[in-house]
């Protein structure tokens, strides 16, 4: 029996790294670990919309930085660095109000942008949510979908399944579109992969994204 793997955690140490990256060990490995969860949740509910990518936290002795990767900078950062500091303010007071600073070091938070969102899965994922909360044909936006990232020349393959109760129907399935290759044991392969919910009236529906942009070598990594 084979058994299915995250495609990320899949190359982990391969061709891919760790999102937190700090030192720790007995409880502070616990209490670290846990921080990072709730923090990296909280920051992608409070943003929902403005198409995130990814949270990296990187701890040290003096700092706490956190990396937020997405395609709409702007719509975070706000005029003149508002939307920032306002988001700082929000992240280091759910910090303080579930005790996840006890040294008591400064925040620092870094907004990245995603210079290609069409071949990225999770801001892919998104739109597709986007698109299905606004009602509209689930086919087509399948469809649209994949030929809008086929159209970007660094995907090699695409596929998109949902999942749920689609268009309304009393029984749930599954429906999935691809187009390319996705060869999910190959560890070189960069495969990009995210999982999003869509709510409707109906129910939530299960979205899931995988995006090939081709093979990895070690002289490249580098």
């Amino acid at each position: 029996m084979s058994h299915t793997v995250h495609p990320y955690s899949h190359r982990l140490g391969i061709i891919r790294e760790w999102k937190s990256r700090w030192f720790g060990s007995g409880k502070k490995f616990r209490d670290y670990l846990k921080g990072d969860t709730l923090i990296r949740s909280f920051i992608t509910k409070k943003l929902r919309g403005m198409h995130v990518s990814l949270v990296e936290i990187e701890r040290s002795q003096k700092a706490i930085r956190v990396v937020i990767k997405t395609a709409r900078p702007g719509l975070i950062i706000g005029r003149n660095g508002e939307g920032t500091e306002r988001l700082r303010t929000d992240v280091t007071k759910f910090m303080a109000e579930n005790d996840l600073n006890k040294e008591g070091v400064e925040l620092k938070l870094e907004i990245e942008e995603v210079r290609s969102p069409e071949s990225d899965a999770r801001i892919v994922a998104q739109q597709v949510v986007e698109a299905l909360e606004k009602r509209m044909p689930f086919r087509r936006v399948l469809k649209q979908t994949v030929e809008k990232v086929m159209a970007n020349r660094d995907v090699k393959g695409v596929r998109v399944r949902l999942a749920g109760r689609l268009n309304g129907a009393d029984m749930a399935r599954t429906e999935e579109l691809r187009k390319g290759r996705v060869p999910l044991q190959t560890f070189r392969a960069d495969i990009d992969f995210a999982r999003e919910r869509a709510t409707i009236p109906q129910g939530d529906l299960g979205i899931k994204v995988w995006i090939y942009r081709g093979e990895i070598f070690e002289k490249e990594k580098k």
